[in-house]
């Protein structure tokens, strides 16, 4: 039994401080963004995730230029740059993905320039890496009181509007028919998601925090369409994928080459992946499953 754990586990993993860092952190962001991605997708606004995502990555290299924490330069931007899409026009699908592009060039440009002084008006020589890629296992434990609070912000804003942002997410129309103050939840939204992307760019960076975002909710979309077991279904998955990243890329500083580990958010990423493919084949049996049923339903009618 110590051995088959012992190909599965590499020496030392249940005592890595980084290691018990890195899970604790990764599945509270796991269930924040399940909980708030799964409105991102009925929404249809994964541009504009990726988008706060990837612009994130100008607050996070103005905190490293600071000697901050990363995590409020991505908050900061990301909530800004959420106002400003907002603002520019939400709530129609084409203004909203031609605001959400421009805040995107604008903020991108910006990251290029801080990151480039990062590099060279300070010893950051990482910074790149750091912002854009970010790591599981640079969570420390001083950082979970952080991420918990923060968590619970997002966490709470979904909570409160629930059914309101529900049916705005899918009936805008419907929903202030029925007296909805649409604009006002599109902007509490923007604020949840704000947050979740993050906290998801400060575990596996601002150019992969998209993945964990919009992945486990796409993929527990294609197995169930209840709102609320999609969101138990994606945090669950995005739990497995994190923690599984972690393993893998623990396990990886032992692999030939030895000392050589890969990247930790490479194994999230390609996770979130490979569950979504899974989930996509496993739909396609049930829709085959249901109709061969009706099939032999409509014959056994048909006999009778």
């Amino acid at each position: 039994m110590s051995a088959s754990l012992g190909a599965i586990f590499g020496p030392g993993f249940f005592g890595s401080a980084p290691v018990h860092a890195a899970l604790a952190g990764g599945a509270i962001v796991a269930v924040v963004t399940g909980a708030v991605g799964l409105f991102t997708v009925l929404r249809s606004q994964a541009f504009a995730g990726h988008a706060l995502g990837e612009v994130g990555a100008t607050g996070g290299a103005v905190a490293l230029l600071a000697g901050t924490s990363p995590l409020y330069g991505y908050l900061g931007i990301a909530i800004a740059a959420g106002a400003v899409i907002e603002l520019l026009g939400v709530q129609r699908p084409r203004a909203r993905d031609l605001a959400t592009g421009l805040v995107l060039g604008a903020g991108l440009g910006l990251a290029a320039l801080f990151l480039y002084l990062d590099t060279t008006a300070s010893s950051t020589t990482g910074a790149p890496v750091t912002v854009l890629f970010g790591s599981l296992f640079a969570v420390s434990q001083s950082m979970l009181p952080e991420i918990v609070v923060l968590s619970a912000v997002s966490l709470a804003i979904v909570v409160a509007c629930y059914r309101m942002l529900l049916l705005s997410s899918l009936s805008a129309d419907l929903a202030a028919a029925r007296g909805v103050p649409v604009r006002v939840i599109g902007v509490a939204y923007l604020v949840a998601l704000a947050v979740a992307v993050s906290l998801a760019a400060a575990t596996i960076g601002a150019v992969l925090a998209t993945a964990l975002v919009i992945g486990p909710p796409a993929s527990a979309l294609r197995l169930t369409k209840r709102p609320g077991l999609a969101v138990l279904v994606a945090s669950v998955i995005g739990i497995v994928a994190v923690w599984l990243g972690v393993l893998l890329a623990y396990d990886s500083f032992y692999w030939p080459p030895a000392g050589t580990g890969w990247p930790v958010s490479f194994f999230v990423v390609a996770d979130v992946f490979a569950f979504y493919l899974l989930s996509g084949a496993v739909a396609r049996l049930r829709q085959s499953a249901r109709r061969q049923r009706r099939a032999r339903e409509v014959a056994d009618v048909a006999g009778g």
